[in-house]
């Protein structure tokens, strides 16, 4: 584990939306880009057992504490369920028990119990005896006096822990072909050296999140749906933290409910990124889905309709 002392952070508003910063210059990385490679796999459960074995495979290259971002969402659920199975069978080898887990994103401010959090859909999937093996599993504080306090810390506790193994990645897309990572938003002024942000909620966007759980099977109440209609913010980790994993994991499996994936998608492969570090700010910054093209060790898994 990792003695680094917290990294020190500064605030910064784009508009409407709050950025964490390191105190460093603010400018977008120069260094290399690289091709996005998708490996096409024939089925959701096909993407989940991948997504599995790399984790597996870390745990045997490497030895004491695992730390990973989980992906939320239709891209990781066979996963989820993989794990689970694995910890109700007593997890034989151990590695659920070495797991630091964090997540990528979290609607905000929100009692942690609402039944629209999106740790409900971690705890539905994982399963009891996931939460009761793993080392620690940290979703991001909702319902904090001081949001931005509680995003600084999550973002140190990173830092201590000696960096992310792996960040389980998705894609979603924006307007005009655009593509959003984590929560990175189109236009939100991300730079490359945002630990993590908030970024403001649009009621839409709130419909499809309430949509969605409800149509899961989700338990809620009319309490706690009233509550989350009046949540401000996405938190969100930001590309610092994406370019620092030493490994993106990224799934991409919902291209027939998502369509706008598909363009989306392409765009990120096939635009060429500017070397001039104005434009490629610029660039970023329009379609922050390119930020993965900036890390050299990414796995894409994606189903056949996302090219088709």
């Amino acid at each position: 584990m990792s003695s680094a002392s917290p990294i020190t952070i500064t605030r910064r508003e784009v508009g409407s939306t709050i950025w964490f910063d390191r105190a460093l210059a603010d400018q977008a990385p120069s260094a290399a880009t690289y091709e996005l490679l998708p490996e096409i796999l024939d089925s959701e459960e096909a993407v989940g057992l991948a997504m599995l074995e790399e984790l597996e495979s870390l745990g045997q290259a490497k030895s004491g504490d695992l730390v990973i971002i989980l992906l939320g969402g239709r891209g990781a659920q066979a996963f989820h369920r993989l794990l689970g199975e694995r910890a109700m069978a007593g997890d034989p080898d151990g590695l659920i028990a070495r797991l630091h887990v964090y997540t990528q994103d979290a609607l905000a401010p929100m009692r942690m119990d609402n039944s629209f959090s999106f740790v409900r859909d971690f705890e539905r999937l994982l399963g009891p005896d996931f939460f009761r093996r793993v080392k620690s599993f940290k979703p991001m504080l909702t319902d904090v006096q001081d949001l931005d306090a509680a995003l600084v810390t999550y973002a140190d506790e990173l830092e201590a822990l000696g960096g992310i193994d792996i960040f389980f990645l998705g894609h979603g897309p924006e307007p005009n072909n655009n593509s959003h990572l984590a929560y990175i938003r189109s236009g939100s002024g991300a730079s490359a050296q945002s630990v993590a942000g908030m970024i403001p909620i649009s009621p839409l966007l709130l419909e499809h999140h309430i949509t969605k759980f409800k149509a899961g099977g989700t338990q809620v109440n009319a309490a706690d749906e009233a509550e989350c209609r009046r949540a401000n913010w996405i938190l969100t980790l930001g590309p610092a933290v994406i370019l620092e994993s030493r490994r993106i994991v990224q799934s991409v499996v919902d291209a027939e409910t998502a369509p706008a994936k598909r363009e989306s998608y392409r765009r990120v492969m096939e635009t060429e990124i500017a070397g001039n570090t104005a434009e490629r700010a610029a660039q970023l910054d329009e379609n922050p889905g390119l930020w993965i093209r900036l890390h050299p060790n990414v796995r894409s898994l994606i189903l056949p309709d996302v090219l088709s």
